[in-house]
């Protein structure tokens, strides 16, 4: 871990552009940044928290320890805030954020966090939008896990990929089939055959964990209507 020198940092989040600097000297007092290794647990459910985390780079999965296992509930790319609900709320770490890829993050001191939202209207006004943005987006998650079919659940999150993480038809998939099964409710198995099915019909190409998006359209219309 390291200090972090707010007022000079390149990756700052839109709430703490808002800053002014006196804000972001006392911001960068209580800050401190670390990077995680794909695997490495960045806080764990159940555990108190006293920090708000600023994901400045790379992928996260968010779990949840069910009665029979655990649950991945979605990918959070960076930048992006973690944990505020649940540091605000009850001081208790109700899920667990692990890195998928190489990311960093900066540790935030809840009390300098709280003190910011009350002397900066547009710096709570940003958090205040993406914690809006964040149960929206979980909102529609929970409707396509309810409503469709594992075969449209699959479709959109390789969509997801596409288009909201890597911005590009062709890409590495950051999970294991494991996990990937975990995404979407369903086997390691169910999720192999799907794969393959999606390959036989042209609309995919699989290289290993190498995604290919060959029929956008089509597969549009099974996240759809899946």
């Amino acid at each position: 871990m390291s200090n972090n020198f707010c007022s000079v940092c390149l990756l700052k989040s839109k709430a703490v552009k808002n800053l002014q600097n006196s804000e972001l000297d006392l911001l960068g007092e209580s800050c401190v940044q670390a990077i995680f290794e794909p695997g490495e647990t960045i806080f764990k459910q159940g555990a108190l928290s006293s920090n708000i985390i600023y994901l400045q780079t790379g992928l996260v999965k968010l779990t949840i320890k069910g009665p029979h296992r655990v649950q991945i509930m979605r990918l959070k790319k960076a930048p992006s805030y973690l944990g505020v609900p649940t540091t605000m709320g009850d001081k208790i770490n109700h899920y667990s954020a692990v890195a998928v890829e190489r990311s960093s993050a900066c540790f935030i001191d809840i009390n300098t966090f709280k003190e910011l939202l009350k002397v900066n209207p547009a710096f709570s006004y940003e958090i205040m939008l993406e914690l809006c943005r964040n149960e929206l987006e979980q909102y529609q998650r929970c409707v396509k896990l309810v409503q469709n079919q594992v075969y449209g659940r699959l479709a959109t999150n390789l969509l997801i990929f596409s288009e909201e993480i890597y911005n590009s038809n062709e890409y590495d998939l950051p999970l294991n089939r494991n996990d990937l099964a975990d995404l979407v409710c369903t086997s390691r198995e169910t999720v192999s055959r799907l794969l393959a099915d999606l390959t036989q019909e042209e609309i995919i190409e699989v290289n290993g964990k190498h995604i290919r998006i060959l029929d956008t359209e089509r597969l549009q219309t099974i996240s759809e209507k899946g």
